[in-house]
């Protein structure tokens, strides 16, 4: 009787290991996002492909995605809570350089990609490179 409890409580605490483990590694994949984007502004004119697993793999969540403070101050990256650039990047803002999503991405991704280039690594850095005729 006793070697069959044990037998039964070493399984019980593997199989919860692995359900931690397994809850972990999910609850991580969760916060990637999806693999390949469609960017569009509040018009959707001029649409933008965007590898979200390649800049993954090159960056840091927080080189790209950051909270706000309540005074809509730039605040730090917290995975899980990441929103819709517009969510802030919009007419609301004070900041007339980010006010909305196209100025915000121009501003963050443009210079990034001609840093990118300039290490030479293959970031586009013209207009067709990114926003391609088609694209919806």
């Amino acid at each position: 009787m006793f070697k069959n409890l044990m037998t039964l409580a070493v399984a019980a605490a593997i199989t919860l290991c692995f359900a931690m483990v397994t809850a972990n590694t999910v609850a991580a994949d969760s916060h990637k996002g999806p693999g390949e984007m469609v960017l569009k502004t509040a018009s959707g004119k001029k649409p933008s492909a965007f590898n979200h697993t390649t800049h993954q793999e090159a960056n840091k969540c927080e080189t790209c995605h950051h909270t706000s403070d309540a005074t809509g101050k730039k605040g730090p990256y917290v995975a899980g809570e990441e929103k819709k650039c517009a969510t802030c990047h919009n007419s609301d803002m004070a900041n007339e350089k980010l006010n909305d999503f196209k100025k915000a991405a121009h501003v963050l991704c443009k210079e990034c990609h001609k840093v990118a280039e300039k290490d030479g690594k293959a970031a586009p850095t013209k207009c067709t490179g990114c926003h391609i005729k088609g694209l919806e």
